[in-house]
């Protein structure tokens, strides 16, 4: 039990993130309020907080204004793989700008705490490696994955300016690409995409020849890391990164995937999609300077459990959330 309990909003909380991130807070026994529209995640990934005295589910989209009495909020609301979010860009966007202004609103009005899941994506295509916060980027503006790229940085500025105009109370973090159970199947990340290439038998599809690079976090180092930014000192605002620093190629994680299903799948190659980053990998230096945090599980041990959650999977209660083709990003 915590020292001190709090009510705890948490937008997004059905997704991934959010899920665990409801589950670490209610067994602290804090009074978590999560907030979904349901558009990518699904209700069975919370289920079983529902019985929960401290837990309370409400169906919303913040692309509108939301009024509750609470003490920190957790911004996690947006579509984060590419096939989602780029299936309807223009509603990313307004997820990602309007939920941003109404979050900050509301911790404005109520005083309340609150904490921005911004991205490595605001990196863009990075010709500075690994990625610090004091680099400003390489995005592409007017690309296919400007809705998000740039909606999150969008995020940030307004987060900035609501701080040293109105002296919100804020915490910017930027997740680099995390993983483990409760991925959803169809989300089109290259780690879900792979174990379930490899599970039922088929080609692993690699974009591009498979020497780019990323940085993967399991899901619980980057839960630990969320909370104590929320719990840190007020003059440590961010951006912070939060991420695991050891970089592997998409080569090397078909190559692992397919030793730990045992699978007899091959691996072929497709062209890269565009704008795809070539490199990623998160500089954590400050995370562990003023957090005291780092990312503790191997990429091998993290895709165990992984790859064990998706046996268990019973894919017939998961819908696509949307007509694209999943398997379509090597983002993580």
């Amino acid at each position: 039990m915590a020292e001190t309990l709090k009510r705890i909003l948490v937008t997004g909380g059905a997704g991934f993130l959010g899920s665990h991130l409801c589950d670490r807070l209610v067994a602290q026994g804090h009074g978590v309020i999560c907030v979904d529209n349901f558009f990518t995640s699904q209700k069975h990934t919370i289920e079983h907080l529902l019985p929960k005295a401290n837990f309370e589910l409400i169906r919303h989209d913040v692309t509108h204004p939301l009024w509750l009495e609470v003490d920190e909020i957790y911004n996690l609301a947006c579509p984060a793989s590419p096939v989602h979010y780029q299936f309807n860009p223009i509603k990313t966007i307004k997820t990602s700008v309007l939920g941003a202004i109404h979050m900050l609103g509301l911790a404005k009005r109520v005083r309340a705490k609150v904490l921005q899941a911004s991205t490595s994506e605001v990196y863009g295509d990075p010709d500075v490696h690994p990625q610090p916060e004091s680099y400003r980027g390489n995005v592409n503006p007017i690309g296919v994955r400007a809705c998000y790229d740039e909606g999150k940085r969008c995020a940030e500025t307004l987060f900035f300016d609501y701080h040293r105009s109105n002296g919100v109370n804020i915490r910017v973090v930027r997740i680099f690409n995390t993983y483990g159970p409760r991925m959803h199947p169809y989300d089109g990340r290259v780690v879900s995409n792979f174990i379930l290439q490899a599970l039922a038998g088929e080609d692993l599809t690699l974009y591009g020849d498979g020497s780019q690079t990323r940085s993967f976090c399991y899901v619980d180092d980057l839960i630990e890391g969320l909370i104590r930014m929320m719990n840190g000192p007020d003059d440590f605002v961010g951006p912070v990164n939060l991420g695991n620093p050891e970089e592997f190629t998409i080569r090397q994680l078909a190559e692992l995937v397919i030793e730990l299903t045992g699978s007899a799948s091959r691996i072929v190659y497709q062209p890269l999609p565009a704008d795809d980053p070539m490199q990623r990998q998160p500089d954590v230096r400050l995370a562990r300077e003023r957090l005291g945090w780092r990312a503790t599980t191997p990429l091998r041990d993290g895709l165990v459990r992984t790859v064990d959650y998706f046996r268990s999977l019973d894919l017939s209660r998961y819908r696509r959330p949307t007509q694209g083709e999943p398997r379509v990003a090597t983002r993580g």
